[in-house]
């Protein structure tokens, strides 16, 4: 005789109805609609892939090693959910009103807060080693009025693919912020956007490996823009025309954020008065805000 205590068996489903119901009495209707939306497709996930003890084993140490090589400088976690292609997807499902302001993408894992001030036309390369970029634009709202005292941050990095963080002694270089001037305009000294690969010397590097991908970015420098009541826009621009602009390898690039860089002659003399040594480039990236 089956004695009345004994658990009955329960087949995956009632699993992860039991699962579900477990958040039926959370008061947060949103905390309860995203954790029972997470239960149900990761438990799809499992069942449709038949996942092994040990593959669950080896997915637990994997995103142990990513919070271990996470701290205030690298961000593994972003990294991992931009080469998976969550980052711009979450990017693309909060974006509106495409056709009137500038697109998003994504932040990447090496912003930093308390990034350098500059003064309109400043040099935000700060030592940072690239040829350098003059960078022009104006900040408007999708009526075209401009918004004046726009807080712009911008970081990249330098001719090595290196951002500064990554260096031992994280000297802040490459990175800095200014504010728009009454007419919405803002004007700096960069450096040329490069190409390089995003870091490998960790679980979403060894991730890449497995997949054989590439790591590399295209070129590209980061705006974070921000003014009073204005949706904040995080976004790049990349460098029209360059090979990795269809592969790279967080699935940043959006066609409304490539833009000509203008090479000039050793000599030439820049819109400031600065006669460069050497080669230098110029663009321009024109900035609509979403009010809201």
């Amino acid at each position: 005789m089956t004695d009345d205590l004994t658990p009955k068996a329960s087949s995956p489903t009632d699993l992860t109805d039991s699962v579900l119901a477990s958040f039926d009495a959370a008061r947060d209707e949103r905390y309860r609609e995203l954790m029972q939306a997470l239960v149900r497709h990761a438990h799809a996930f499992v069942r449709e892939t038949r996942l092994t003890e040990d593959e669950w084993d080896t997915a637990i140490e994997f995103l142990t090693a990513a919070g271990h090589i996470t701290d205030e400088t690298r961000q593994e976690f972003v990294l991992l959910s931009d080469v998976l292609g969550i980052s711009m997807l979450t990017v693309a499902v909060n974006e509106t009103d495409l056709d009137k302001v500038t697109e998003s993408t994504v932040l990447g894992p090496f912003f930093v807060k308390n990034s350098p001030k500059i003064e309109l036309g400043g040099d935000m390369a700060q030592g940072a080693s690239g040829e350098p970029c003059w960078v022009t634009g104006t900040v408007t709202d999708a009526d075209g009025k401009p918004i004046a005292g726009t807080r712009i941050e911008l970081w990249e990095a330098d001719d090595d693919g290196m951002y500064d963080v990554q260096y031992d002694d994280q000297a802040l270089a490459g990175r800095a912020h200014l504010f728009t001037d009454a007419e919405g305009r803002y004007r700096l000294w960069g450096l040329t956007p490069t190409p390089y690969p995003i870091p490998g010397d960790g679980p979403v590097g060894r991730l890449l490996q497995a997949a054989d991908r590439s790591p590399m970015r295209a070129p590209h420098l980061h705006f974070m823009v921000t003014a009073p009541g204005f949706r904040r826009l995080t976004t790049q621009i990349f460098i029209a025309d360059h090979p990795l602009l269809d592969s790279d390898s967080v699935f940043g690039v959006k066609e409304s954020l490539v833009r000509d860089f203008i090479r000039h002659a050793p000599g030439t003399p820049a819109p400031d008065g600065r006669v460069p040594a050497g080669t230098w480039t110029s663009t321009t990236f024109d900035i609509v805000l979403q009010r809201g």
